[in-house]
Parts: structure tokens; sequence; C-alpha cells
């Protein structure tokens, strides 16, 4: 099956995720198999397009999404049959038929963890979210996410800054930029590499409460492990984190203070079992049981995305204006505010030092001091 007549069965009446999968792991013959297999009123939409498309309402719908990929070359319509398509998403109960995708393909590709949390970190959530980030593009693996802001954006945010890759799935189109704070993160996860965007909406659909939580099952399950870096007992991340075990995928949470309102849920799983993290190690030992399928190999010197003897993408970081500003200052740097004593952690400069070099770096443009730290202005 080629991606228009997945287009077309993920609009038949009447189904959905959930029974369109148990009905593909059967493998129909097409179009025969489904028709036969099909509810009644499914097969006679499907029928209906097979012998009449233009008569069919199914047609538009194809045919806005083909048109829509053919529009750009960092477009693509992934399903089951597509050759990136992840094949960890059919171990999941309900993955999506089809997966709009902007961006670099090859981010699909190596190892992936979900990285989850909070919407307003505390400065130690902040610069755990940068930190673990930073170190697991290091070491080859890709970030997934949501594009939230808080945790979600700041994690995605460092992974490229660094060189890495960074999926975040949407609950809206491709095409649309939510939350709209995000826009700078949404064009660098479009354009950058390493980046990519994925939706089981089609592009222009706009963002709904409903879409959040059946989104995160994708995040998920693109996963071999979810790490929750902050969260409240209430938290959506909490979500995540009961979709990460339902999948059969670890689970992982970082220990913070009984006195950090952001840190009871992250303690709420930690008592119910989850892995304590203390460093990406912590985690590296839990995933080693699928060391000979995921990982990557020891000749994996960049972020995991290139070919075997190709060149390690560019890192989609700020080019430093200086060679005595190091890359760890502006990397800690986005379009959210950061203290100063989280500079200072994740830089590893003195505060005098971090102070003089932010004064340089803002009187050249390159950063802005607001109302609650420092920010990363585009590049003069």
């Amino acid at each position: 099956m080629e991606a228009r007549e997945w287009l077309a069965v993920n609009a038949l009446p009447g189904m959905g995720a959930l029974r369109i999968h148990q009905l593909a792991r059967r493998k129909p013959r097409w179009p025969e198999g489904w028709l036969a297999a099909l509810p009644s009123n499914a097969a006679s939409a499907l029928r209906l397009w097979l012998e009449h498309p233009e008569r069919s309402p199914l047609q538009e719908t194809v045919k806005a999404s083909l048109a829509w990929e053919q529009g750009a070359p960092n477009r693509h319509l992934l399903h089951r049959h597509h050759p990136a398509w992840p094949a960890l998403l059919d171990e999941i109960d309900d993955p999506p038929a089809v997966l709009w995708a902007q961006g670099d393909l090859r981010a699909l590709k190596g190892p992936k963890l979900a990285m989850v949390g909070t919407r307003k970190p505390t400065s130690d959530g902040r610069a755990n979210a940068q930190g673990f980030a930073r170190e697991l593009a290091r070491r080859g693996w890709c970030v997934v996410s949501g594009m939230a802001l808080g945790v979600d954006g700041i994690a995605q945010h460092a992974a490229l800054a660094a060189g890495g890759s960074s999926i975040a799935v949407l609950g809206c189109g491709v095409d649309v930029i939510y939350p709209a704070r995000h826009r700078e993160l949404h064009e660098q996860l479009s354009q950058a590499p390493g980046g990519l965007l994925l939706s089981e909406h089609p592009p222009g659909t706009a963002a709904r409460p409903a879409f959040f939580p059946r989104r995160n099952r994708i995040v998920t399950g693109l996963a071999l492990g979810t790490l929750v870096v902050e969260a409240t007992e209430k938290s959506g991340s909490l979500v995540s984190a009961r979709l990460a075990l339902e999948q059969g995928k670890e689970l992982f949470a970082l220990p913070g203070s009984i006195h950090n309102v952001q840190a009871q849920g992250c303690l709420q799983l930690l008592r119910n079992g989850a892995t304590l993290v203390r460093h990406v190690d912590d985690m590296l030992e839990e995933l080693q049981q699928w060391a000979s399928t995921f990982l990557p190999g020891p000749d994996l010197s960049g972020p995991g995305l290139s070919e075997p003897g190709a060149e390690p993408p560019a890192s989609s970081a700020v080019e430093a204006p200086d060679e005595a500003v190091p890359d760890t200052l502006l990397n800690a740097l986005s379009t959210t505010p950061t203290p100063i004593d989280v500079l200072v952690q994740t830089s590893g400069e003195s505060v005098s030092g971090c102070q003089q070099r932010l004064l340089m770096l803002e009187l050249d443009g390159w950063v802005a001091q607001q109302a609650g730290g420092w920010v990363r202005l585009p590049r003069p």
C-alpha cells in the first residue's frame, strides 16, 4: 500500500487508530482483504473511492495531503510501508495510520528517548533539561517531546543546539505553531539538520485540548524510555509516564526536594518504581538490553543521524562571534529567559566571568536581558 491508500483508510468513517491497527496486523490483501474485513459503512466508503474516486468524499482529503507533501522537499507522509516508518510505533496498541512529517527524516534513525516535564520548571529543572538533552545528543540519542512550554521546549532546544536530533510530536497540524512562543523552535525543527515535526493530524488542524493526551502515546511510543524531569502531582507529564509503562517502556525520573512542588510528581513516580536517574549513564545502563538493535555503534561519533562514513551534520547552534566565547554559554540560551545562576552552572563560568561575557555578547547584539534572565537574539 502506498501513501494514497493509507490516507484513504485513515479517513474511513467509523474507524480509528486502534481498529485500523488491529486490521493491518492481519496483513489483508489490498484491496480485497480490506473490503472483506471492514465494517459495512467503511467498506462501502472505500469501495466508492476505489471505483469512483472523484465522487468519494475521501478523495478531497487524499488529494490535499498529497499536494501538501509535494509542496516542499522536507514534507513527508509516513505509514507502515514507508522506509522511514519507526518500527517501535507498531508495538503500541493504537499507532497512527498516517503521520504527517516535516523536517529531517534522519531524526527517526537510531535510539530515541522521550523527555517530558512541567511547563513551569525551576532553575534546577531547566538546567537538568538542558544538561540531559545535550548529553543525550552527544551520545547519539534523539530527544523526543511535544514542543510544549517548559521542559519539552528547553530539552528540544538544547538537543538541536548541541548538534543532535530532536522530534516533536504535535497536537495540531505540523504547519501550525503551537504554542505561539515556540515559533523559533518550530522553525528549527522544520529546517535544522536532525529536527523533525510529526503529527497524526492533517496540516492546518488547529490545536485542541483532546489532542494532547493522544499525542503523548506517540511521544512515548517512538522512544525506548521516558525521562520525567520535573512534574507536579497533577502534571500532564504523568500521563506520558503512565503510557510509557503501559507500552512496556522504561520509565525514568529525576529526584527533587520534598519541598519543591514541581518535584512531587517525580517523587511519586520514584515511590511507585520508576528508575531514579542521577546522570545519563543511569538510563543507558537500563537500556543495554536494546543495544544490538537500537543503540549507536562504537564508530558513531556524531549525533546518530548520518550514514556510516558520512560527515556528521553541522550543529544548529548559533556560532560564537569570538573563539573566546564558549559555545556552552550560547547553547544554554534560548528565546525563554534563563537566570544567571543556571547559566553559571551550565557554562562552567564563574559568576563574574559569565556576567562579563554576557555583557560582551549583549553589546554585540547576540543576547539581551529580560525579566527572568537572559535570552538569545537572532544572529546579527
